[in-house]
């Protein structure tokens, strides 16, 4: 694996300097390309302007604007919009330590390995091992890509994971779903409990499932590849390669008959 970023860990007094891995590869879905019906070339996206008459604006001609009221904008310059970026120093800052039962995962999202780098093996290890002690995890603040990100560092056996965590305004309240009000009668839940219990596992185990939709979309793409149905986009024009010593040889024979010639 290749870093992502590099980072500071900031506990108490100590720093641990850190690189950061991606924890996990995007297979969840197969991606396909649009392409034109009628000769099978990929087409591209253009962006269209509302106003000038559907006139396609080239990426030098655009400004970044904010929608403070319907089709009323603030423009900001590059300059502008940096001002008011973090600071990219890469510090993740610890705020404070809790049980990990006490952030539920509708915040998570995306994970990354920490790994210690030069000369933070030690603090690295003090840290996980006293997590995995105390079973505590650490919230912290980690300011990256012009960003401040709200991240949990805990420990899965001896790597440090970083979950970046959701702000709290990022996620709805729950009392905004209607889950109506029906009552659950005490034999009913005694039911549903002994069924719970009949399919509990002791642990999961990821290796036990797979996603049968994608293995079925490969399976038909891989029959198409083997001779089903395929569509290859028309090659583009080449330059005629041209072969030096030809040509010469054939320039000097042209030379030679018009000498003759005259």
């Amino acid at each position: 694996m290749r870093p992502t970023a590099a980072a500071t860990i900031s506990f108490g007094m100590v720093s641990i300097p850190v690189k950061l891995f991606s924890a996990t590869e995007s297979k969840a879905s197969i991606s396909f390309n649009m392409l034109h019906e009628k000769c099978k070339g990929r087409v591209k996206q253009q962006y269209i302007c509302e106003r000038d008459e559907g006139m396609v604006v080239p990426r030098t001609e655009m400004v970044k604007g904010f929608e403070f009221a319907k089709e009323q904008y603030v423009v900001f310059t590059p300059d502008e919009i940096k001002k008011m970026e973090e600071e990219k120093t890469g510090l993740i800052d610890i705020a404070e330590f809790l049980d990990i039962k006490e952030v539920d995962p509708i915040y998570y999202e995306n994970a990354s390995y920490l790994a210690p780098d030069k000369g933070g093996e030690k603090a690295y290890r003090l840290l996980c091992d006293a997590m995995k002690k105390t079973g505590r995890v650490a919230v912290a603040k980690w300011a990256a890509r012009g960003k401040q990100y709200l991240v949990l560092l805990r420990p899965l056996k001896n790597v440090v994971i970083l979950q970046q965590l959701r702000y709290p305004d990022e996620v709805r309240p729950l009392d905004e779903v209607p889950v109506g009000t029906a009552e659950t009668k005490e034999n009913e839940l005694k039911l549903a409990v002994q069924l719970i219990d009949q399919i509990t596992s002791p642990a999961f185990e990821p290796s036990h499932y797979e996603d049968e939709v994608r293995k079925r979309m490969q399976a038909a793409i891989d029959r198409k590849i083997q001779g089903q149905e395929i569509s290859a986009a028309p090659e583009q024009p080449r330059a005629q390669i041209i072969d030096i010593m030809e040509a010469l040889k054939a320039s000097l024979a042209a030379k030679k008959g018009d000498l003759v010639q005259s």
